[in-house]
């Protein structure tokens, strides 16, 4: 029976046994979906204030379209894309990993002071006019840094303050949308 041997496979998917290719190799989540499994590190949300006429997406646009108000530097001042290479300010690499409708996500690469495998995404939302940003992060596997009290509170402490000020840049720009 040709059709035999496809059985047990589609059991397996149905069941949610086999969950895409890299939980097949690696036995663990795929990671870059979002932090469920995964090592979460932080989240964090900020106030953009009061835009009445602006779309959660229109300030998403905003950003990724005109990326020089993130604390980039390097080749992704202008528009970016799904795959794009940056460096955010200290010479720390990163790639666009998503780009969704309110929200665009980027992952560490090796060089990075928090190593490779940090995924961060950055949502914005909309309740009555008001715009709000949340920031989350997570790690496809511990680091160096990870338990280590000192090193995480540095590391969180840094990025509140990062993403605070990208904020406060988001809360002008976003009038512009």
């Amino acid at each position: 029976m040709p059709g035999f041997a496809a059985v047990p496979v589609a059991l397996a998917l149905c069941a949610g046994l086999l969950t895409g290719p890299a939980a097949q190799v690696t036995g663990r989540p795929d990671c870059r979906a979002g932090p469920a499994g995964c090592y979460g590190l932080y989240t964090y949300g900020y106030s953009l204030g009061l835009h009445p006429f602006t779309s959660a997406d229109e300030v998403r646009e905003q950003l990724t379209d005109h990326f020089w108000l993130f604390p980039v530097s390097g080749d992704c001042a202008g528009r970016i894309r799904a795959g794009a290479r940056c460096e955010l300010l200290g010479g720390n690499p990163v790639e666009v990993e998503y780009i969704g409708n309110d929200f665009f996500q980027i992952n560490t690469l090796p060089g990075h002071q928090l190593g490779r495998g940090t995924h961060i995404r950055f949502a914005f939302s909309r309740t009555l006019g008001f715009h709000s940003l949340t920031v989350r992060a997570w790690q496809d596997r511990p680091t160096d840094c990870t338990g280590e009290a000192f090193c995480n509170t540095v590391n969180r402490v840094f990025a509140w303050g990062t993403w605070r000020v990208l904020a406060k840049t988001l809360r002008f720009s976003a009038y512009v949308a």
